[in-house]
């Protein structure tokens, strides 16, 4: 009997792993991992085993556009996104990050079937009208698929012809060849005559042909788009193989190909089990692989003990410490593990800020945004060796020590990390109401500092509706729910920790805060609450994602709630795929820009949270779904950093991924564990031994059991299932030691959940 195989979790293989294939019947069209072939000897159109195309690649300006996302969507189909850089002067160096903040997108839909049918989009996601030169570089050989490989044995004779009209122009290909033949019996001449036509149609503007490349003069203005249909089309012996497919073919067509298909497959023989038609085996996948990569992005340098530890943001780009970014990891990882919170919360108190240094945007009281390690850190070239520009960080901190509580009720444990919680309320306080008007604000002191220090952390994050950037300071409306957030759950810890006063103190401040922010940041006739408020405390208008958070840390008025849901789940915020950062109307709107219109999933688990909150488990069930359906998308059902913010449409059959993004990125891991507690409405009180639920399971996640989880000092198994009435219940399985689980039978819209994600009012079941 051979040896058990070692429980490797990684392994992903693939047969021919340097080539695509796209294939249909006797056509088939290999590629590179890019999509474009170019002479070499496994890639190209084979049609009848012979090779027609022998290069084929797109050039934007003369240079290769960078290929984010691409794949088949089926055997017989494709999809390809690309980004280039804006075309200017030096332009085509700016690295793939740059080029996805102003991105130019080429988008390459193929469908094979007898021939080819490839539609090519354009589309500017920047706010400046472009002029460049898209070029389409291809040749054919008409090689034998044998001779692809060595010496060619055929002579023929290849033509080629270019020809223009008023509805399309075509590039012709005509290739001649014959043998003499003298084979024991057999004697004679042998000829074929094989061709190729690429038709180019619909073209927004007309092609010309020079040196090998069919050349399109392209001009467009901000979020215009560009179209051309190519039809690929073998000629066999004089006789036009035409392409079965058109335009927006991903889905079953009326063609005889797929015809046939449809009589097969619904005739055939079928296989299920139990987990069939559901999406159980992606989310325990996804659950199982988290664990794996926190792990994997722990920082042990760091650790405070074998159970407390923190991790880095992501792999490849931020191995290294981010305040924002592992406290958030720490509180979504709670339901599986106390420990990233046990070992967050004591490092980052360690490096509390403690004097005013404007180089590191640094001030008594401030939480850490970035700790660095690399050679330009530690010559303090840039101030990242310890730099504190942020305001999420100090308002995550006290939010993150009341979580521990909940989840311990361990005095001994929290007791070191309330000060800290209280010194970072205190300089929000101080240094970031310059206006006094209630209101959390940034602007970096720093000659190197962060421009935007709130949740959306990138330059150009925060806009105006019409495009144009927010002046600084900007109060942004998540940054006040955080801080409400904060408040309100400090509050409750410091009245368990016998300081009344203290506790009443900030328990007013922030009821006080969230009726001035209801009142200042609602937007009446959108529905929504305001981005920011500018310098001028004016509101910017523009519809994004930040609302969400409201929403999730409930300083959101209960009233307001529904309608600021509607609209986030409209078509322009909501892709399928999950929430845009930005809305897909607004005009400085691309879905490759970190925050103007990617979609990132660790938004998703407070968005969940704060659906559940409010009672709107149809909200919860959507924002989760899509969470899990982009996961079961990617290898090892891993959530990278961002995906680009593409409709989930026909057109789009599945979305880009942000060119740049981490994986794995430890709040992309931890975000799953946050979408299961909203649906199970999971809720821990360690101080009074309680863990209260309430499931709501859906159609595609008809049962989970969670096993080993730990409220206080107890450890409690429970399965959680779905009944034929489609309500949800569960089972204790098993409990050891004093956890008493109780049902919580939620009002909708209930109006006082105390804290982030704390207890609910309700009434409550043995």
């Amino acid at each position: 009997m051979p040896p058990a195989l070692p429980d490797y979790h990684l392994i992903r293989l693939r047969a021919r792993p340097e080539t695509i294939y796209v294939s249909k019947g006797r056509t088939v069209l290999a590629t590179g991992r890019d999509g474009f072939f170019d002479d070499g000897s496994d890639q190209g159109l084979f049609v009848h085993q012979a090779r027609l195309l022998s290069r084929y690649r797109y050039l934007i300006d003369g240079h290769p556009p960078h290929p984010v996302s691409v794949s088949n969507v089926a055997q017989h189909s494709w999809l390809g996104y690309y980004i280039s850089p804006v075309p200017k002067a030096g332009g085509h160096d700016a690295t793939i990050s740059d080029a996805a903040q102003d991105s130019i997108e080429l988008r390459l839909s193929r469908y094979v079937g007898e021939g080819l049918h490839e539609d090519v989009d354009l589309t500017n996601f920047t706010q400046e009208k472009v002029q460049f030169m898209l070029e389409l570089d291809l040749d054919a050989d008409f090689a034998d698929q044998d001779e692809t490989h060595g010496n060619r044995k055929q002579n023929g004779r290849k033509t080629r012809n270019w020809s223009e009209g008023d509805e399309a122009s075509e590039l012709t290909f005509d290739y001649h060849a014959h043998h003499l033949y003298d084979h024991q019996s057999e004697k004679g001449t042998a000829s074929i005559r094989r061709g190729l036509k690429l038709r180019f149609s619909n073209a927004t503007t007309p092609p010309r042909y020079r040196n090998g490349r069919v050349i399109f003069d392209v001009g467009l203005a901000p979020h215009e788009r560009w179209h051309c249909c190519i039809d690929i089309i073998p000629v066999m012996e004089g006789r036009d193989i035409l392409p079965s497919y058109r335009c927006l073919s991903f889905s079953p067509q009326a063609n005889d190909y797929d015809r046939r298909t449809q009589i097969f497959l619904g005739e055939a023989t079928r296989f299920s089990s139990p987990e069939s038609g559901t999406l159980a085996n992606v989310v325990i996948g996804a659950l199982e692989q988290a664990k794996r990569d926190l792990d994997a992005l722990r920082l042990y340098d760091l650790d405070c003990s074998e159970r407390a530890w923190t991790t880095a943001a992501g792999l490849p780009v931020y191995i290294a410490l981010f305040g924002r970014d592992t406290l958030t990891v720490a509180w979504e990882a709670a339901p599986v593990t106390t420990d990233i919170m046990r070992g967050t919360l004591p490092v980052l108190a360690g490096l509390q800020g403690k004097e005013i240094n404007d180089w590191r945007d640094e001030q008594p009281g401030r939480m850490l945004h970035e700790a660095h390690t690399g050679p330009l850190a530690a010559l303090n070239c840039a101030p990242k060796a310890r730099y504190y520009g942020s305001i999420t960080t100090s308002g995550f901190y006290p939010f993150v020590v009341a979580q521990l509580w909940h989840w311990t009720g361990d005095k001994g444990l929290v007791q070191p990390y309330v000060d800290p919680a209280i010194a970072a309320l205190k300089w929000l306080d101080a240094f970031c109401d310059r206006d006094k008007d209630g209101f959390c604000e940034y602007k970096t002191r720093s000659e190197l500092g962060l421009e935007n220090q709130a949740w959306k952390d990138s330059s150009d994050a925060i806009v105006y509706e019409d495009g144009s950037q927010v002046p600084k300071p900007i109060a942004t409306c998540e940054e006040q729910g955080i801080v409400y957030a904060a408040k309100m759950n400090l509050a409750e810890v410091l009245w368990w920790f016998d300081r009344g006063d203290e506790a009443k103190y900030l328990y007013e401040s922030a009821k006080e805060l969230k009726k001035r922010f209801n009142d200042a940041f609602w937007m009446e006739s959108e529905g929504f609450f305001a981005m920011a408020l500018d310098p001028d405390r004016r509101q910017v208008s523009s519809i994004g994602s930040n609302a969400l958070h409201c929403v999730a840390t409930g300083i959101a008025d209960t009233a307001l709630v529904p309608r600021t849901l509607e609209r986030l789940f409209a078509e322009d915020m909501f892709t399928g795929w999950g929430v845009r950062t930005l809305s897909s109307r607004h005009p400085a709107f691309n879905p490759y820009s970190y925050h103007r219109g990617t979609v990132w999933p660790v938004e998703h688990g407070p968005f969940a949270i704060g659906a559940y909150r409010y009672g709107c488990h149809d909200y919860v069930e959507r924002v989760c779904r899509s969470q899990f359906e982009t996961a079961a998308l990617f290898d090892f059902f891993r959530l990278p950093e961002c995906i680009a913010g593409h409709q989930r449409d026909q057109d789009h059959p599945f979305p880009a991924v942000y060119p740049a993004a981490n994986s794995p990125q430890a709040w992309s891991a931890s975000t799953v564990y946050t979408l299961l507690q909203a649906m199970l409405g999971l809720q821990p009180f360690a101080p009074l031994r309680m863990l209260f639920v309430d499931p709501h399971l859906p159609p595609w996640l008809p049962e989970i059991t969670i096993s080993n989880l730990r409220v206080a000092n107890a450890v409690v198994t429970i399965r959680f299932f779905r009944k034929p009435n489609g309500s949800s219940d569960y089972r204790v399985l098993e409990k050891r030691g004093w956890l008493h689980v109780r049902l919580v039978w939620q009002e909708k819209h209930p109006s006082n959940l105390a804290s982030g994600f704390g207890l609910p009012s309700g009434r409550y079941q043995a």
